[in-house]
C-alpha cells in the first residue's frame, strides 16, 4: 500500500457526530410525494478544515445501512473506526489535509437523522407507520440543506458507494452546477430486477413478523427482530460473491446445531445468523423498510424520461467505478451509464476493479479503489466561469518533471514517428487514444494542439496515471470492441504501436474506423530490410529501434509487414488515405528511394477512413 492507503501510517483521527436541526420554511420540508416533515434533524461528521473560499468541501454519501460515522474514532473504547476510515483521513485517498469532508446519515435512517423512530412534533410519539414514503431525491435534498447551512455553495466532489452512489448520481442531476466531481462506486441509475427481488423478500419477512404491529411496535417495547434478521441475511448474500463465500466458508461445519429446526451446521449458516442478530441490535426495521423502498424506486429514466435528459444539464466530471464480481450492481450497468455520459460528451472515466469480494469490495478491499479515487481527486478543479463540456474544459496536467517536460513530450521531440503523428492531428480535435498508457499522448496534444479526448487502457496503473494527468479514461479491453462509443464520435482514433499488441486486429481495425472520422495507426514493419538481413545473418529475432524488445518479453503478439497491413485494410473495406514510412538506416532509406516501401520502412504511420 502507498501512504495514502495505509490507515496505520497516521495517528488516529478523533471525531464527533453532530446533529443539526435544519432551518425549514413554515410549511416544513416538502417531499417529492407532496407530504411534508415539520422538522428534520441531520446527524453528520466533518473531517479536515474548510478553506476560506469554501471550495474544498467533499460530501460522502453513505451506503444502505451505515451512518454518519464514516471515518476516525469517537473514543478509546471504540472497537473499530468509521466504516470508510481506510479512505478518509490525513494522507489517505480522500485527504483531510486538503479537503473538508462531510459525512451524514440519510433521511429515514435511525442513527440521528429524522426517520420513522423519530418523534413526530404533532404527537410527541415515534412516527412509526405514519412516517411518509421517501425517495433518494428527498435524501439528497436534505443533504443539500445541510451543505448550505454549513455555508457551502459548491461541492468539490460528491462520493458514494452502493446506495450512496445513487445519491451521488442524484446530486449531479438535481444540482447540475453545484457538484464539480461525481464519484459513483458500485451503483447504477436503477436496480436490476434480480436485486429488486431480493429487496422485496427482505421487506416481506419484516412486515409479516408478528411483532411488526403495522410499524407501530415502539410503544410495546418490542421489535420485529426475527423478520429484520432474516431480511439482513437475504440482503447480505447480495453483497458477497460465490468465490468469496467459497473461500470463506466452503462446506465447513460447526458443532452444536439443532437438527429439529433443520439447521445444517454449515459455517455459512452460523455466519448469516450472526450477521442478522448483530443487525437487529443496531438498526430499526422501519428505517430498513423505508430506505430499501426508496432504493428500489430510484430510477433516473422513470424520473426524467431518459438518462440523456437526466444528465443533459450536469456540469459534473464523472468517475464511475464497477466491481468485477458485483452481482447486485452488474458492471454492465456501469458501462451503460458511462456510454450515455460519453454520448453527451461529459467528462467521464469508467473503471472496473477486479475483485473476488462482490459488492462489498468497495468497503473491504480499498487499495485499488484508493488509487483511483486519489488520482481522480488530484485533477485540477473546475472554475464556475469555465464550462465543463469535454471539448472545452480539460485542464492542463502538472509537469511530470522539474523542467516541465512530460515523458510523452520528450518522446515527441526525440522520435521522428511521434513527431509525424503529432503533425497529422488537427488543432482542436476530439481524439480517442486506444492503448493510451499513462495518457501522455492526449496530455501532450492538449498542450500543443488544444486537443481533448479520452484514453482506453486495460492496466489499472495506466488508468491511475491518466486520472492524475486529468485525462478522461475508460478501463476496457479493446479486443472486446468499442461498444461504449457511437459511430463517428471522434475526429481521430489513434492506435499508436497498439495493433501488434491486440488479439483481434481485424475487429479493432473495423472498430476504430467506425468510431472516428479518421483513424491513425502506427506500427513497426517486420519486413524491413534490417530485420530480414538480421534474421538471415544471425538467425535470431531482431531487436531494433522499432522493435526494441527481446522475443521473450515483447508485448507484440502479431508481427506483420506493411504489405500484410495493406491487405488487411483491403479486406476490411478500409481506405489508406495517407501512408508515412520512416527509415532508421541508410539501407532502409535506399530501399525507400527505390520505391520499395515494404523493404525500406522501419516504421509506418497510416491515416485511415471507412470506405
Amino acid at each position: 500500500m502507498t501512504k495514502s492507503q495505509s490507515p496505520s501510517a497516521s495517528p488516529k483521527m478523533w471525531v464527533k457526530t453532530q446533529v443539526l436541526s435544519l432551518r425549514l420554511p413554515p410549511e416544513g420540508f416538502r417531499l417529492v410525494s407532496g407530504a411534508a416533515l415539520k422538522a428534520v434533524d441531520v446527524a453528520y461528521e466533518v473531517y479536515g478544515n474548510l478553506d476560506p473560499d469554501k471550495k474544498n468541501a467533499i460530501l460522502i454519501c453513505s451506503p444502505l445501512t451505515t451512518d454518519a460515522h464514516a471515518a476516525g474514532w469517537h473514543s478509546e473504547e471504540d472497537k473499530r473506526p468509521g466504516w470508510w476510515d481506510d479512505l478518509i483521513g490525513p494522507d489517505k485517498a480522500i485527504d483531510t489535509n486538503r479537503y473538508f469532508v462531510i459525512a451524514s446519515n440519510m433521511l429515514g435512517g435511525c442513527r440521528g437523522t429524522t426517520g420513522p423512530a423519530s418523534l413526530d412534533p404533532d404527537t410527541g410519539k415515534p412516527y412509526g407507520s405514519t412516517f411518509p414514503k421517501i425517495t433518494v431525491e428527498d435524501m439528497v435534498n436534505v443533504q443539500k440543506l445541510l451543505v448550505e447551512q454549513l455555508g457551502i455553495e459548491v461541492l468539490e466532489a460528491v462520493i458514494g458507494g452502493s446506495m450512496g452512489g445513487m445519491h451521488a448520481l442524484q446530486w449531479s442531476t438535481s444540482y447540475p452546477n453545484q457538484v464539480r466531481k461525481c464519484i459513483c462506486i458500485a451503483a447504477a441509475a436503477c436496480l436490476s430486477a434480480q436485486a429488486l427481488g431480493f429487496e422485496v423478500i427482505g421487506r416481506k419477512v419484516i412486515v409479516n413478523d408478528p411483532d411488526f404491529a403495522g410499524g407501530d411496535y415502539y410503544a410495546e417495547g418490542k421489535v420485529p427482530g426475527h423478520g429484520l434478521a432474516y431480511a439482513r441475511m437475504i440482503g447480505h448474500l447480495t453483497y458477497l460473491s460465490a468465490i468469496s463465500m467459497h473461500e470463506k466458508f466452503g462446506r465447513s461445519h460447526r458443532e452444536g446445531f439443532d437438527e429439529s429446526l433443520f439447521e445444517t451446521g454449515f459455517e455459512v449458516e452460523n455466519y448469516l445468523q450472526y450477521k442478522g442478530e448483530q443487525f437487529v441490535e443496531r438498526f430499526d426495521a422501519n428505517s430498513y423498510l423505508h430506505i430499501t423502498y426508496a432504493m428500489d424506486r430510484f430510477d433516473l429514466v422513470e424520473r426524467y424520461g431518459s438518462l440523456q435528459k437526466a444528465f443533459a444539464a450536469s456540469q459534473s466530471e464523472f468517475l464511475l467505478v464497477a466491481l468485477s464480481s458485483d452481482w447486485l450492481f452488474f458492471p454492465e450497468q456501469t458501462r451503460e451509464l458511462g456510454k450515455v455520459l460519453l454520448e453527451l460528451q461529459k467528462v467521464v472515466s469508467v473503471v472496473e476493479l477486479d475483485s473476488p469480494y462482490g459488492h462489498d469490495a468497495f468497503l473491504l478491499e480499498v487499495e485499488h479503489l484508493s488509487q483511483v479515487i486519489n488520482g481522480f481527486l488530484e485533477k485540477p478543479a473546475f472554475t464556475q466561469e469555465k464550462p465543463t463540456l469535454l471539448q472545452e474544459h480539460l485542464a492542463p496536467a502538472k509537469a511530470a518533471e522539474p523542467e516541465g517536460a512530460t515523458l510523452h513530450q520528450k518522446c515527441f521531440t526525440s522520435k521522428e514517428d511521434y513527431r509525424q503523428l503529432e503533425n497529422l492531428v488537427q488543432p482542436g480535435s476530439y481524439v480517442l487514444d486506444i492503448g493510451c498508457g499513462d495518457g501522455s499522448l492526449i496530455d501532450h496534444l492538449y498542450h500543443t494542439h488544444a486537443v481533448t479526448g479520452i484514453g482506453i487502457d486495460i492496466d489499472l496503473r495506466h488508468i491511475v496515471d491518466c486520472l492524475r494527468k486529468n485525462v478522461p479514461v475508460v478501463q476496457s479491453d479493446v479486443d472486446e470492441g468499442l461498444s461504449l462509443f457511437r459511430d463517428k464520435a471522434f475526429d481521430y482514433a489513434i492506435l499508436n504501436r497498439t495493433l501488434p499488441v491486440v488479439k483481434k486486429p481485424e475487429l479493432v481495425l473495423g472498430e476504430i474506423v467506425r468510431v472516428a472520422r479518421k483513424a491513425i495507426v502506427s506500427f513497426p514493419n517486420f519486413a524491413c530490410i534490417g530485420n530480414r538481413v538480421g534474421l538471415a545473418v544471425k538467425g535470431v529475432m531482431p531487436v531494433t529501434e522499432s522493435l526494441p524488445h527481446d522475443w521473450h518479453d515483447t508485448p507484440n503478439i502479431h508481427l506483420f509487414s506493411l504489405r500484410d497491413f495493406q491487405a488487411l485494410c483491403e479486406r476490411q473495406g478500409v481506405v489508406i488515405e495517407r501512408l508515412i514510412t520512416i527509415s532508421h538506416s541508410w539501407p532502409s532509406r535506399l530501399c525507400l528511394a527505390l520505391g520499395l516501401p515494404n523493404l525500406g520502412a522501419d516504421f509506418v504511420i497510416a491515416v485511415l477512413s471507412k470506405r
